[in-house]
């Protein structure tokens, strides 16, 4: 049954509901059925974000095996008779968000009822409201981001409703940013400014949770995919009502940054900062403990870098698919390493001197391909004495951190020397053991925990939350505001430089002028908006943020129109035929129609009312 014949309508079993809310107890078990919708962005193969773009790609066996939804996206096979990742219908790898919404409606209508569930506390009651207004607004934002105008669920429509009440319609989605917004703003009030019991609480939303998820939002509406786009000038619903507005408006860029703002001051006052790894006992070189900082940003276990974290969600599976064979003394068990990264992604990453290798006036990086061999000043980050491919070489710190690779050093926590001399490197035998391989050539090392670790037939995974939200972004998302509505300031460069620094390069401002061919390149608005974008791309690698924001800055239609490439990762006997590029596969993105997903068509037959996306 298509979910709009009954997706905001009570459901019949009322007595089975009216006892869900009689105990404290009953009431919290519905709590986490509201927060059981929530992704599975640590997902192998089912983060949208790390998955159905350019951002990291997949063999075909393991197309054959894993659920592929979100790579058969990336690979151009969405359709409207059965979408991939359909989070309308819950189907295809997506879970159904009006139903979650629905059941959030359910909560909120019972426990606001101080006349049910008498054991449960008032302040504890308020917190749980907070909690769901917050769920019931994230559902809205998830569907909103993928669908563009999206009905908007308020509350659920009584079991006598007519079927033309039933046959909802698609909002304007400035409709729909203003009432999630709205929900967050009253969910903030409510929501306590830290956890306060890590034990039990560890992965409930919080009142800096709620603001950043705002921020988020408004950056989003903002940005030229939602923001007076000339695309959907002419996309209406039936009875004519324009569902994008038509003009671009600067002042969403001042609400954007007024929201950006007022999360940043709620995160810092509670302690949330910008991660750096503290060294215990034993010495590690500056290069390493740069790599843990960036590296621990993500998979240290609720660090203090992390705004909300989403638990339970299959990382320990992820890890085990981005992990490399970096031990030649084992035979490999449980580690796939075939969630991997193509090629440009690789060369993405800054240089050492901070700006992108095209256009670092400094550096030659003309024969990208060409073979050398490490220094003895380079072997915390490559094989000293082994050679690998100029790309590999005088690159940032972000690039050993997050990237394994033929030539590179991997350290762990379990490394053989105790230290980062002579610890974990992978050298090309070690590149395709059985069904262990990397189709590119390259690993996501980022994702994968130190702990990580392997004996003869096991191996052991350390679980942490996956990073929905973390400070990085939010500043990066505060810097483009600001940037947009102000142009080029010291405040901007400021947030910029935070994160810069902690990656172990220096400003943009001087990165720009010393090594740049572009040297003036951040002085201008359009200039710095695109080293602020370059920014994201680098600092939020394989974190799920690329695909969402290729498309609300509406570039998508360039960047995943080129090819995916990789090394010629069977030739193993020969590093010199190693290190030629490999098409894997052209991709094509259409636009206007690929920016959203399609409606399902039986559903547009179901409820006449619905449109559907453009281009479908």
């Amino acid at each position: 049954m298509a979910c709009d014949s009954f997706l905001d309508v009570i459901p019949d079993n009322v007595s089975t509901i009216d006892h869900a809310f009689t105990l404290r107890q009953e009431a919290e078990k519905y709590l986490f059925t509201c927060y059981s919708y929530l992704p599975d962005h640590g997902s192998p193969s089912n983060n949208i974000g790390l998955n159905a773009g350019d951002e990291a790609w997949f063999p075909t066996t393991f197309l054959g095996g894993l659920s592929t939804d979100a790579p058969n996206i990336a690979r151009g096979n969405q359709n409207i008779s059965n979408p991939y990742m359909n989070f309308w219908d819950g189907d295809r790898g997506g879970r159904n968000y009006f139903q979650a919404i629905r059941d959030c409606n359910i909560f909120l209508e019972n426990v606001r009822d101080e006349n049910k569930i008498p054991d449960l506390e008032i302040d504890e009651r308020l917190r749980w409201v907070g909690e769901v207004e917050f769920l019931k607004a994230y559902y809205h934002f998830y569907l909103l981001r993928m669908y563009g105008p999206i009905p908007i669920i308020d509350e659920n429509l009584p079991i006598s409703a007519t079927p033309e009440q039933v046959r909802i319609k698609r909002e304007p989605v400035d409709d729909v940013v203003e009432y999630i917004a709205g929900l967050l703003d009253q969910a903030a009030e409510k929501l306590p400014a830290r956890i306060q019991t890590e034990i039990t609480d560890l992965g409930h939303v919080t009142q800096p949770a709620a603001l950043t998820l705002k921020a988020k939002l408004l950056v989003m509406a903002a940005s030229p995919l939602f923001n007076g786009n000339p695309d959907y000038s002419d996309f209406t619903d039936h009875d004519g009502v324009h569902l994008f507005s038509t003009s671009y408006d600067p002042d969403k860029w001042e609400e954007a940054l007024a929201a950006c703002g007022e999360a940043i001051a709620a995160c810092e006052e509670v302690g949330i900062r910008l991660y750096e790894y503290q060294p215990g006992v034993g010495e590690l070189s500056e290069e390493t403990i740069t790599q843990l900082s960036l590296r621990n940003s993500v998979t240290e276990r609720w660090n203090d870098e992390l705004i909300w974290g989403l638990s339970g969600r299959r990382v320990g599976d992820l890890q085990r698919q981005t992990m490399a064979y970096i031990d030649p003394s084992i035979t490999p068990f449980g580690i796939k390493g075939n969630v991997t990264p193509p090629i440009k992604i690789v060369e993405m990453f800054y240089t050492k001197n901070g700006v992108p290798i095209e256009e670092d006036r400094t550096l030659d990086f003309s024969n990208k391909t060409s073979l050398r061999t490490a220094t003895h000043e380079e072997r915390f980050n490559l094989i000293e004495g082994y050679p690998t491919a100029r790309v590999n070489y005088d690159r940032e710190p972000r690039f050993y951190a997050s990237l394994g690779f033929v030539g590179g050093v991997w350290y762990m926590y379990n490394s053989p020397s105790n230290s980062d001399e002579n610890t974990w490197r992978l050298r090309i035998e070690q590149t395709r053991i059985n069904d262990s391989w990397s189709l590119t050539g390259y690993h996501i090392k980022k994702l994968v925990n130190l702990n990580f670790a392997f004996q003869p037939g096991r191996i052991f995974v350390e679980e942490y939350a996956w990073p929905e939200m973390r400070l990085a972004d939010l500043y990066l998302l505060y810097a483009e505001a600001k940037n947009e509505v102000d142009g080029p300031s010291p405040e901007v460069y400021n947030y910029l430089n935070l994160i810069r620094e902690r990656a172990g390069l220096g400003t943009v401002e001087d990165s720009w002028s010393q090594y740049s061919s572009n040297p003036n390149k951040y002085k201008s608005k359009e200039g710095l908006r695109e080293i602020i974008h370059h920014e994201r791309m680098i600092e939020l690698a394989f974190e799920g943020s690329r695909f969402w924001d290729l498309r609300r800055w509406k570039k998508a239609a360039e960047v995943l129109n080129a090819p995916i490439k990789g090394w010629d990762v069977q030739k193993t006997n020969s590093l010199d035929a190693y290190y030629r590029y490999r098409t894997l596969y052209s991709q094509q993105f259409i636009a206007p129609r690929d920016y959203f997903w399609p409606i399902r068509e039986n559903n547009l037959r179901v409820n006449p009312n619905l449109v559907q996306n453009p281009g479908w």
